[in-house]
This record gives structure tokens, sequence and C-alpha cells, in this order.
């Protein structure tokens, strides 16, 4: 009889991880199934309730959440703590691991055939739940996601450079793409929902005044935009030909601390990306400095390659006095 392959190659991944790693990855290769069958697999899509903070939740973000739970309880992973949930589980009073997930990354796209995904952070376990997550992000110990599109991939970080694997269709095994993954140093592209530009502080709209007017503004270069509503899908191009992403705070109601959550999202977000050569801040600070205060607080987000980030911060950093000036100056959808 034919021993089971194992859903993943190994030979990268830390041993005391290995089993953690599988059993994400079996997860994530059941839910690549269903996302794949689309309306086939049923109503993914349907609205089923709200979150703890006020955020719709469909179907599939259930189902993946349960599932994940599920699955790494005999994985070493003492606390659980999932974007769907209000309160952190623990599932093994003995395990070595914290694990902070967002299940379905991007379920507004399920229905229309966008890549989701799952987003992953793993620190080592405190006794105390919370004070297992609301901790520096540079104490991470591991950090990745799965994107489920024309690929479904792992991107993935134990503090030594990012791994790219790829699910292969016939064996459904995850296998190693790229053992170093970078990103690349130069792009034309930003990614920012600019509907909202007249919510952003002047930091920000200067910085994208400064894209929109090409080659005939201060960069002396064209610029495309780009903007898909999926934290995953934007990393994963970000990381494979460069560019910078920008969520940042705004004046709404409710975004005036930023929209993505610093625990679930932005921390694993920010460790892959400085493993693989860019930067991640919160719009002026580094992100991986920053400490939670609560399970499912926000932040405003700012990442990519290295010198887009250093000259959105470096528009922060300017005193007032003098974004008010370049704002004037180069101002494009002023009234």
């Amino acid at each position: 009889m034919n021993a089971i392959q194992p859903v993943i190659e190994p030979h990268h991944i830390p041993a005391g991880s290995l089993a953690l790693i599988t059993g994400l990855c079996r997860v994530a290769e059941a839910l690549s199934r269903s996302i794949a069958m689309g309306p086939l697999a049923g109503a993914l899509g349907r609205e089923v309730g709200q979150n703890a903070d006020g955020d719709t939740q469909k179907a599939l973000d259930l189902q993946a959440d349960i599932a994940f739970c599920s699955a790494i309880r005999n994985c070493g992973v003492r606390w659980y703590a999932s974007e769907e949930q209000d309160e952190i589980q623990e599932l093994a009073p003995e395990g070595r691991f914290a694990l902070a997930i967002d299940p379905l990354d991007g379920s507004s796209n399920i229905d229309v055939n966008v890549s989701i995904g799952t987003i992953f952070s793993v620190f080592e376990a405190k006794a105390d739940a919370e004070g297992s997550f609301l901790r520096p992000g540079r104490e991470q110990i591991a950090a990745g996601y799965f994107i489920y599109g024309p690929q479904t991939a792992l991107i993935l970080t134990f503090g030594a450079g990012v791994q790219h694997y790829v699910l292969e269709p016939m064996t459904r095994r995850f296998r190693l793409a790229n053992d170093r993954l970078l990103i690349p140093e130069s792009s034309s592209e930003f990614a920012i929902n600019a509907s909202n530009y007249r919510h952003w502080s002047r930091p920000v709209r200067a910085y994208i005044d400064d894209c929109l007017a090409g080659d005939q503004g201060p960069r002396a270069k064209n610029f495309n935009m780009r903007w898909v509503a999926s934290l995953v899908a934007e990393t994963h191009r970000i990381l494979s030909r460069g560019g910078i992403f920008l969520y940042p705070s705004d004046s709404r109601p409710g975004y005036e601390k930023g929209r993505l959550r610093t625990v679930y999202e932005c921390a694993p977000i920010a460790f892959l990306i400085e493993q693989a050569g860019g930067r991640a801040t919160s719009g002026s600070d580094r992100l991986l400095d920053h400490t939670a205060v609560t399970l499912h607080e926000r932040t405003p987000f700012v990442f990519g390659t290295a010198d887009k980030v250093d000259r959105v911060t470096a528009y922060h950093d300017l005193p007032e006095q003098e974004v008010s000036a370049l704002f004037g100056a180069r101002g494009l959808f002023r009234s």
C-alpha cells in the first residue's frame, strides 16, 4: 500500500512548525476545491451575519473559520484568534503556538470570481491569551497567506526570507516554486481606492497627486492605478511585480484609525513584505514595531517597494505648513 503523500514539500519548513503548516494546507486545499466550484458548491457568498466589528459575514467566511479551527486542534496550537470570532479560543493547554487568522480575506469577491485568500500569523504562546497576540508584530515567528485564484498558492515566512508554494492540480500538493521571493525594486503601479480621495489627509493626497501627474509631475514618470478590494490579491501582485498599496485612515466615521485589522491582516502581511525586501508602515511608522491594544484593532496600512513607502513616510514627516504648500501646488482634484 502506498504511503500518503504529504500535502506540502517539507524541506524548508522548521520541523516544529510542520504539523501546523500541514494542517493549514489541508484546509486550504479543500477550500480551493470549493471556491473553484463557484455556485455549484452552494451560495458561498450568502450573507449570514456580522462579526464583532459589524462587518458582514459570508457563508464561506464561517465555513473556513470552522474548518481551520478544527484542523489545527492537534497541531501544537494553544490559542486560536479569528477575525470571525469575538473571543480567543484555547485549543490545547500544552500547545506552543498562538495562531491569528483571517480565514477568508476579500470575501466580498466570492461571487465575482476574483482572487480571495486566507491570512495567518504565528506567535509563541504565552500563558495569557490576549498577551499572546497583543505584542509587537516583529515578535511573529511565522506568517503567510493562501491565495485562491487561477493558481492556489501559499506565501510563507519563518523570518529568514519568503517561500512561494503552488498547489499542483494533479497531486493536490503544495510544491515549492521559489525559496527566496523578493519584491522587484522598480514598478509604476500604485493601489488605492481613489473614490475616497476627498476624505484622505493632505500627505496622502499629495502623494497620489504626484503619481497622477505622471511624466509632467515631480515624479517624471507615468503610473498605473490598481484596486482589487482583496488584500491577499493586492499583496500577491506587489510581491510579484512591485508597487505600493495604501489603505490610509480618513475622515469618515469608523475610518479615523484605518480599516484593516492589525493582528489578523496587517502584521502578517508586514512580516512577509519586510522579509521580501519591502517596507510596511502605518503611513508614518513601521508596522512591525506597533503593539495592538485590542484584538480587533484597526490601523492605516501602507506597504510595498521600499522607496515608494519611504516617500509616503517622508510626506507624513513634513511640517503641516510644508504639506499644505505642497498640496496647494500639486493638487489635481481641488475645487
